[in-house]
């Protein structure tokens, strides 16, 4: 419901949440909300929408986000499969993990952005037919609020204009 009622036009909102939802899939955690709020701004979107969204990838989601998404970067990058490192001694493992990392940031961003895109286009379609409807729904109760409110001031002008109209018959009579 929060996300409904975020102010703004339904287009703007729905840019930023899809923004917040394809840097979500980026393998930036703690710093996702910062580059999400910065483009937004940039391109005038809403970022309180994109802010939320980012919060796709948070500490109970992110081990299936980015499992999936290293999965499927390594896949198209080539990445040869990962090599258990039980038989190493720790300090040997963590050398053969740093050497490493920027394969494994590279398949984690290959493949957040191959996830990210279509989930964005998704996310942007239903943000959008959301917060459209809720804001209709918003604007028709205004408008009924608004004809209730006018039929009660008629009534009571023309019970003021019977009343005038009784005293002023009974007046010249």
């Amino acid at each position: 419901m929060r996300f409904l009622k975020i102010r703004g036009e339904p287009r703007e909102i729905a840019l930023g949440f899809a923004l917040g939802l394809f840097v979500g899939m980026t393998p930036v955690m703690g710093f996702q909300t910062v580059i999400a709020v910065f483009f937004a701004t940039m391109f005038k979107w809403n970022k309180i929408s994109a802010a939320l969204a980012v919060w796709i990838t948070n500490p109970v989601t992110a081990p299936v986000i980015y499992g999936l998404t290293f999965l499927l970067g390594a896949k198209v990058i080539g990445l040869e499969k990962a090599q258990a490192i039980s038989g190493k001694l720790f300090s040997e493992a963590f050398l053969d993990l740093v050497k490493k990392a920027p394969e494994i940031v590279i398949a984690l961003t290959v493949g957040g952005i191959i996830v990210g895109i279509p989930l964005a286009l998704i996310g942007y379609f239903f943000a959008y037919k959301a917060v459209d409807r809720y804001q209709e729904d918003i604007r028709r109760k205004l408008a009924e609020q608004k004809v209730k409110h006018a039929i009660k001031v008629e009534r009571r002008k023309y019970k003021k204009r019977r009343k005038k109209k009784a005293k002023s018959g009974a007046s010249k009579s």
